[in-house]
């Protein structure tokens, strides 16, 4: 009778749990911002009559929301999270495109920080402790308790998947 090794046991493919982005309150600004503008432009080039003071102040109008809202809502776009079975990645960045990785099994601890604004708007900082080095933070995220027990959960799946190995 002979013994055959027993096969090793194929990891299971990663999956993508969710995607999320920073709460959207950070557009509330921008976007009264750009309300207002419009507005005024409207009022603007009701009063003026001569076509160059018109355009004088829809260029100036324009200038107004392309700064005020279109770069704010790109850099908003801009930052995501992905939660995965095995890792989060962070990206963010518009010229200059940045991605951090945390896989769950060198997380040691999570953490669930909201202050006085966050906690009227349900949302807060989730921070991922990974040992020595600074905390990984995934900024103003909407509902962190269901984004930290659901990372809870996968770190835990990973820590009792290795040890089964």
């Amino acid at each position: 009778m002979s013994l055959s090794p027993m096969p090793d046991r194929a990891p299971a493919p990663e999956r993508v749990i969710a995607r999320v982005r920073p709460h959207a309150r950070a557009l509330f600004g921008p976007t009264a911002l750009l309300i207002v503008v419009c507005a005024a432009l409207g009022y603007t080039t009701s009063i003026l009559t001569v076509p160059w003071q018109q355009l004088a102040a829809l260029g100036v109008g324009v200038a107004f929301i392309v700064v005020g809202w279109l770069v704010p809502l790109v850099f908003w776009l801009a930052r995501n999270y992905t939660i995965t079975t095995r890792r989060t990645v962070l990206r963010s960045g518009v010229f200059v495109r940045s991605r951090q990785e945390v896989l769950h099994s060198r997380t040691v601890d999570v953490t669930v920080r909201k202050g006085a604004v966050q906690t009227v708007f349900g949302t807060g900082d989730v921070l991922l402790n990974v040992g020595t080095h600074r905390p990984v933070v995934l900024r103003d995220l909407p509902s962190p308790d269901l984004v930290a027990s659901a990372l809870h959960e996968l770190i835990e799946r990973n820590s009792t998947d290795r040890l089964v190995r």
